[in-house]
């Protein structure tokens, strides 16, 4: 069990250390697709490093004129 909790705390910590690197926590303007690649990343930890680089496209509603 503690093998297993060390395990993820290590895998999320890589996948802050992948999105760090790609920028995803610099800059004001922020899109749902930027949250979404953000959380994306993290979740898939080292596999940013061995060649997986997640991608989310959305598009939010316009309000109307």
């Amino acid at each position: 069990m503690r093998i297993g909790a060390l395990l993820a705390v290590v895998w999320i910590i890589i996948g802050l250390v992948a999105a760090g690197q790609r920028g995803y926590f610099s800059g004001d303007e922020k899109s749902c697709s930027d949250a979404g690649n953000t959380i994306l990343t993290i979740v898939a930890g080292p596999l940013n490093y061995v060649g997986i680089n997640p991608k989310i496209t959305c598009e939010a509603p316009q309000p109307s004129p």
